[in-house]
């Protein structure tokens, strides 16, 4: 892709709108870097991209009429809906992600990972697939890595495993990833998306560009997942937990198995892998896939699956107080993901949701709830959403909290030994933190804070 000369707009200055500035700047394009916060508060980035001949502007959307440029450069987090992206869509002028950027500048291949839940847990466990197996690797993407910044260092014999959200997903244009996976596809963000089949649509632009030689895994048992195989040009790859397939990964005789035209290759026993809970069993399966059909031997796979630690603020164990688990869950930013944290444990549960609601309905969470949940701490600006969905099932263990700090002491208060304290949201985080890993960070210092 060639940009000298030419005029980029790269609206949002956060960790991936600054890297794509800098990026672009050095291949000799004129850059203009927007965010709609003030000046006072973008003073930091505007010392750090200054030197770099790039152009600012805070505290006002661009006038895409007076800047004239030759394309956009996005942020995931800003809607096509605003008025800047629909001047300039108007106007023919190509709007596209970072992860776009990065890929028409690399000549490295893909694995891209998207859905509703898991796409973390499931993109770090294939690069750590990988890794063990001697490629040099980037993990990026949606997971906070602008891959812009890696791939002048990358050659066609690495591998780029990147965490793709439906916000990346409406701005590409080119984009093909060598290996797509869809994991499942439940109620998120639909504030944005409009409904489930909107969802779905922007979901599956993850394998629009994707030919014969590619390959995209899909989750046999999401029905809406499994009908995009028809849709898809690529060579279709399946999983399942609940079934026993003709050909993909699957369950046999308690062991994990691949089999893709050899016949089923155990891998290993589900007990045997380290990260726990059946979702994370069918993001395991999904990571195997990939690993196998770019060349890893099961030996090689079996050794990473008994070893990987999970990620950072996803069923993360804190700490033990009293006899009392602190579990860590800021991921669960949703009522599906939360209810697969809630459904990973048999011990009592304190639960702690709360926080700003994405168009997501409560109702199966409360009832999840009412199920598997002893007591209930709210917190944040979903807290009333979700305590009507909990009256209106008959669950009346509740309790409200106005600040994080008070969240956690009622919950260290309510708990006996042997239970359960578990923060996993079923909400985004932006009403009270900057992000789902600010949020987890904060939970962890008031948990040990706890112990002393």
């Amino acid at each position: 892709m060639e940009v000298r000369g030419r005029k980029v707009l790269i609206m949002g200055a956060a960790r991936s709108g600054i890297a794509a500035s800098k990026f672009l700047a050095n291949e000799g394009a004129k850059v203009i870097l927007t965010d709609i916060k003030s000046a006072e508060t973008m003073q930091n980035v505007q010392a750090e991209v200054e030197t770099f001949g790039i152009q600012t502007l805070w505290g006002q959307q661009p006038d895409i009429k007076t800047i004239s440029p030759d394309f956009i450069v996005t942020s995931p987090g800003i809607p096509l809906t605003v008025p800047p992206l629909v001047e300039a869509q108007k106007n023919l002028i190509p709007v596209i992600s970072e992860i776009e950027l990065a890929y028409r500048f690399c000549q490295t291949p893909f694995i891209a990972v998207t859905g509703t839940n898991g796409k973390t847990t499931t993109t770090a466990l294939v690069g750590q697939l990988f890794k063990d197996g001697g490629r040099k690797v980037v993990i990026g993407g949606n997971i906070g890595l602008p891959l812009i910044n890696e791939v002048k260092k990358l050659t066609p014999r690495d591998l780029i495993v990147a965490e793709v959200s439906s916000f990346q997903l409406e701005t590409i244009d080119t984009f093909k990833p060598r290996v797509a996976i869809i994991l499942n596809l439940t109620p998120d963000h639909l504030d944005r998306h409009g409904s489930m089949e909107g969802y779905r649509a922007v979901k599956a632009r993850i394998f629009k560009n994707q030919r014969e030689e590619d390959f995209l895994i899909l989750n046999f048992d999401d029905p809406l997942v499994k009908e995009l195989a028809y849709q898809a040009k690529s060579q279709v790859i399946f999983f399942s937990r609940k079934n026993k397939l003709e050909e993909g990964v699957y369950l046999m005789d308690n062991h994990l198995v691949i089999d893709i035209g050899e016949g089923p290759i155990p891998i290993c026993k589900p007990e045997e892998i380290s990260i726990k809970g059946t979702h994370n069993l069918e993001n395991t399966m999904a990571a195997v896939a990939a690993g196998y059909i770019l060349g890893l031997e099961p030996e090689e796979i079996q050794n990473t699956l008994k070893n990987f630690p999970g990620v950072p603020h996803r069923l993360e164990f804190i700490t033990e107080i009293n006899g009392i688990k602190f579990i860590n869950d800021s991921k669960g930013t949703n009522p599906d993901a939360s209810i697969k944290a809630i459904e990973a444990y048999n011990e009592s549960i304190i639960l702690i949701a709360g926080g700003r609601n994405k168009g997501s309905d409560f109702s199966y969470f409360a009832e999840k709830i009412k199920e598997k949940v002893k007591e209930v701490i709210l917190v944040g600006e979903a807290a009333g959403e979700i305590k009507k969905a909990l009256i209106e099932k008959g669950f009346y263990n509740y309790h409200e909290a106005q600040t994080y700090s008070q969240a956690v002491a009622q919950a260290f208060k309510l708990a006996k030994e042997g239970d359960i304290v578990l923060l996993s949201p079923a909400c985004a985080s932006y009403d009270m933190f900057k992000n789902f890993e600010e949020r987890g960070q904060a939970f962890k210092e008031l948990v040990l804070q706890l112990r002393g």
